[in-house]
């Protein structure tokens, strides 16, 4: 996805970033007809019972490059809908290879990963694209597209999936009030500081109402009350339903929560708080 590609006018009307020249526009599908219909905006999700299986599970899981190098070693790990998860390590130790391996990015050399009821291993095309709109991912370099205001970065992902333009609509607002960014529809992402330019990042996740949201180092470019601002917005999130996994390697930032931890180091997954 780069930022040559112009949605349609799913908002009114684009404003242009202050150092882009003016130039022909492009020819775009309309959105279908009938556009999936999710449910209210960040509706909460039904509470799962201890039997009910995982959201997130992996069994025996190795991760080994064409290099060699040994990512993850026989990861075991179990995480329920609507859990909070803090995955630690230093730089290096499989953090973010953890995250890829969960939204199917990288494959597992061995072991079996289960998401939202579906073995990765078995998903190709558009079987695994259809459940990447069902994960959230915020990372730590932001990724938005330059030359689009903060509305069309966060309706971007709509757009992608068919949405109408009501539906587009209606949910951008809520979702843009949640993080505190409103008054910032029209901006563009130089005109905005980091801690805002992640908040829009969350926003972007969050927008299709994800059952999962994976960030990795979310607050690894920020200042120690931009990261708090980011976790309690998470934790926000985390209270109407979403499941969270976040990886870091900020020891403060993580003793300051109660959440579960678990500890990445040398490929091998240990608990570190329950």
């Amino acid at each position: 996805m780069t930022s040559a590609v112009t949605p349609p006018k799913t908002y009114s009307p684009r404003r242009r970033h202050p150092d882009e020249q003016s130039r022909r526009p492009g020819t775009f599908q309309t959105a279908p007809a009938t556009p999936p219909s999710p449910k209210r905006q960040h509706q909460k999700q039904p509470q799962t019972s201890s039997t009910q299986a995982p959201l997130v599970a992996l069994t025996g899981v190795n991760k080994t490059y064409t290099n060699g190098s040994q990512a993850l070693r026989d990861i075991n790990l179990q995480i329920k809908r609507g859990d909070f998860l803090f995955v630690t390590g230093p730089s290096g130790a499989g953090k973010s290879t953890l995250l890829k391996l969960l939204y199917g990015q990288e494959r597992a050399t061995a072991g079996d990963i289960l998401v939202d009821g579906q073995h990765l291993a078995k998903l190709r095309g558009n079987r695994l694209a259809m459940l990447r709109r069902r994960i959230g991912i915020v990372f730590q370099d932001y990724k938005l597209i330059p030359r689009r205001t903060v509305a069309e970065n966060v309706s971007f992902v709509l757009w992608a999936q068919g949405y109408s333009r009501k539906e587009i609509n209606r949910r951008l607002r809520p979702t843009l009030r949640m993080v505190g960014l409103q008054h910032k529809a029209s901006s563009f992402p130089d005109q905005l500081s980091g801690g805002e330019q992640q908040r829009v990042s969350i926003a972007r996740a969050v927008v299709s109402t994800p059952p999962l949201l994976l960030a990795d180092e979310p607050t690894g470019n920020l200042d120690v009350d931009n990261s708090r601002q980011v976790i309690k917005i998470l934790e926000k999130l985390n209270s109407i339903g979403i499941t969270i996994i976040i990886t870091t390697h900020d020891e403060q930032l993580v003793r300051s929560s109660s959440h579960p931890v678990v500890q990445i180091q040398d490929g091998r997954l240990t608990y570190v708080r329950h």
